[in-house]
């Protein structure tokens, strides 16, 4: 039995497409390619991937309203998505995060860039799926880390692997102080790529899904974040 990791990846420039297959079949991923944005939500109907390589500039369908797409399905609430795009700027990669995007990348990019993001991103689902530990916080927040799954108020709340990550991280922990370059470290490890401000964005978006558990993570000003009850 094939156990590859299966990548959908949409773009709608094809030397793009080709590139991408040929590099991360080399990863020795199973590599599908779409060249809008309708064709992937017509597969996600009846194969479910691993991870989703996502375009933002597409000829149908806007990338931030595929990403939309997933986010509020039940399904695949918590399918990693990396987006890749042309938009560099800061605010878009801020966007590309509140959207729920577990990570971003701009073009032109680094193939072995791309391919370190996609496993980091992917470890980082494994670990919280396998994982087989729960938290109670009062009686207002319980975290299942078998489910991969939050409940606030007795409501289930669907994050990211990244978000997860970050609220069973502060919550395990309650009264430590996280700096933020320690929350990358959990997060990525060796392969942090990343920038101190996303986790502030990821935070912000987090805070927003858990409710009145957002209340619990408290910023501490020029340093991190902690957990407080």
């Amino acid at each position: 039995m094939d156990n590859k990791k299966r990548i959908f990846v949409v773009d709608d420039e094809h030397d793009i497409l080709e590139l991408l297959e040929l590099q991360l079949s080399k990863a020795n991923f199973a590599v599908k390619t779409f060249d809008n944005g309708t064709d992937l939500l017509e597969t996600l109907k009846s194969q479910a991937p691993d991870l989703v390589i996502l375009d933002l500039m597409l000829p149908d369908i806007e990338g931030t309203e595929i990403c939309k797409t997933i986010r509020n399905s039940e399904k695949y609430k918590t399918l990693p998505i990396i987006m890749l795009t042309a938009k560099g700027e800061e605010v878009d990669k801020i966007l590309g995060l509140e959207l729920g995007a577990d990570d971003y990348l701009a073009k032109p990019f680094s193939p072995r860039e791309l391919v370190a993001r996609i496993k980091a991103v992917l470890r980082r689902s494994e670990t919280n799926q396998g994982n087989s530990d729960f938290l109670t916080i009062g009686d207002i927040l319980h975290i299942d880390k078998r489910k991969f799954e939050a409940v606030v108020n007795g409501e289930k709340v669907y994050l990211t692997t990244t978000e997860f990550k970050i609220l069973e991280l502060l919550a395990s922990h309650p009264g430590w102080v996280f700096s933020r370059e320690q929350i990358l470290n959990h997060l990525w490890g060796n392969d942090k790529i990343v920038l101190d401000r996303t986790i502030d964005v990821h935070i912000r978006n987090l805070r927003s899904k858990i409710g009145e558990a957002g209340d619990y993570i408290i910023n501490i000003r020029s340093i991190g974040y902690k957990f407080e009850v």
